[in-house]
């Protein structure tokens, strides 16, 4: 049989995918009647001539425009996922393109694409999943642009967050590395996550980790990409933000002012205040090649960890290139305990048993001093000779032998005498815990430090209460 134009006009018209052919200028020459249906025209006489732009489908045009270049200059591509604006409505739909042959020369192009936003709409709905990026957006990365066409976006993708995976993320920073393009490398460990997945099931955890990619992704912005390293690890990969101070300024704003850190998240059963830990380095000037910065990160992770959590820790030579992390490691709280114990066993005195202490404490706790409250109501420091203040009302939070907030707030309603002593210092997170022997009360021991929502954790709080039953034999020899 052989092919005519009326023979050709009537295949494309009984395809229900919308197909169009352009020229060498971009410019619509035809379209099939699906096309015509879908975007609502009685004919193409509407569109021949025009552009996309002249037609103002994207909302950014540019990446679309790209596209078709690259086909006009000899390369298909194949299922590319992109946005298009319907009737005022932004929709999902996947494109193929191939150039247009006249002999050997390339003399125009020919597409076709299929509408999905019901099938993305669903999908979203039924498996909690989002989409962060698409393949427009990741065109802007040099590494990606080079192979968006051959891999399905699927596979770049973590499925549940819609940023990249596991794998694409450390593509992504070996090519840079291979490049020798400079960028910040960062880790970021949701703090715990286990407990929000124990008390609120894993469909909250899931949430948690969606509102916290989204967060960090839109935070990020055009400055680089967001990846999933695995369970409730993140991380960022920054082009923009180089130097310390732009660095320091960066992390600030992300936990003073984003909607990735600090938030709170929803559940049907409840809710959870959500934080992170966050620990980065830079290429090439902290590392120059990817075993070496991926442990950067990660020893600032873990001191991020080691400080309390919900804090930042920026890599720097001349403060970070002597630690070694099985040297600040715990090994277990018995040894530490242990430890303690030893240290103070046989030192005579309240006072002198604390400063005694110090040095393991500063350690064990991350604090820069220890304080305490006896019959005499006021609050002193082991360390800073000349601190004091009023702490008469500290026994209206102490419902119990231990009390720890990573704020003020229930200090603030309960203790309000006590509150004042803790703002006037600048403090901003507190752990206390009584000083007794049986229902005989002696007094308190603080770790209050400046640094808002630490988060104190159980080894912490069982350090300084052990602490606490060891000075308590002080007051019943």
């Amino acid at each position: 049989m052989k092919m005519t134009v009326e023979l050709f006009d009537n295949i494309i018209n009984t395809s229900q995918d919308c197909v169009f052919w352009k020229d060498k200028d971009r410019r619509f020459l035809g379209v099939n009647q699906a096309f015509l249906d879908f975007y609502g025209f009685e004919s193409a006489d509407v569109l021949i001539g025009k552009t996309d732009e002249d037609m103002g489908w994207h909302t950014d045009p540019e990446p679309y425009m790209q596209d078709e270049l690259r086909v006009l200059a000899g390369r298909s591509t194949y299922k590319v996922q992109g946005k298009c604006i319907i009737k005022g409505e932004e929709r999902d739909i996947i494109a193929s393109k191939r150039p247009l042959y006249d002999g050997e020369k390339i003399v125009g192009l020919v597409g076709s694409f299929v509408d999905i936003t019901e099938v993305v709409r669903r999908k979203n709905y039924l498996d909690g999943s989002q989409i962060i990026y698409d393949i427009n957006s990741l065109r802007k990365f040099d590494y990606f642009d080079k192979i968006i066409d051959e891999i399905s976006l699927d596979e770049i993708l973590d499925p549940l967050t819609g940023i990249l995976s596991r794998a694409y993320s450390i593509k992504f920073v070996t090519s840079l590395i291979a490049n020798d393009i400079p960028f910040t490398f960062t880790i970021v460990d949701l703090d715990n996550f286990k407990f929000i997945n124990d008390s609120f099931g894993h469909s909250a955890g899931d949430k948690v980790l969606n509102a916290v990619s989204k967060g960090l992704a839109e935070y990020i912005g055009t400055a680089g990409l967001a990846g999933r390293f695995g369970g409730d690890e993140l991380l960022l990969i920054d082009l923009h933000n180089i130097k310390h101070k732009d660095k320091e300024l960066f992390f600030k704003n992300l936990y003073d002012d984003s909607d990735a850190m600090r938030i709170n998240v929803d559940f049907e059963n409840g809710s959870s205040f959500v934080t992170g830990t966050v620990g980065c380095a830079t290429f090439p000037y902290d590392a120059d090649n990817f075993t070496d910065l991926f442990g950067l990160i990660d020893k600032m992770l873990y001191l991020g960890k080691n400080r309390g959590r919900n804090c930042y820790t920026i890599y720097e030579k001349d403060k970070h290139d002597d630690i070694e992390i099985h040297k600040i490691a715990k090994n277990g709280i018995f040894t530490d305990m242990h430890n303690l114990k030893l240290c103070i066993e046989n030192v005579n005195g309240f006072g002198n048993k604390l400063k005694e202490a110090m040095p393991l404490l500063k350690n064990m706790l991350q604090i820069e001093d220890l304080y305490y409250v006896m019959k005499d109501k006021d609050m002193k420091a082991v360390l800073e000779e000349d601190f004091n203040g009023n702490a008469c009302d500290i026994f209206k939070i102490m419902t119990d032998d231990i009390f720890s907030e990573s704020t003020l707030e229930s200090v603030k309603k309960s203790s309000p005498v006590f509150y004042d002593t803790l703002m006037k210092n600048g403090f901003e997170s507190v752990m206390i815990v009584r000083i007794r022997k049986g229902s005989d009360i002696y007094g308190y021991l603080i770790c209050a430090v400046k640094r808002s929502l630490r988060i104190w954790q159980e080894y912490e709080c069982a350090i300084l209460y052990f602490l606490s039953e060891l000075l308590s034999d002080e007051f019943v020899k």
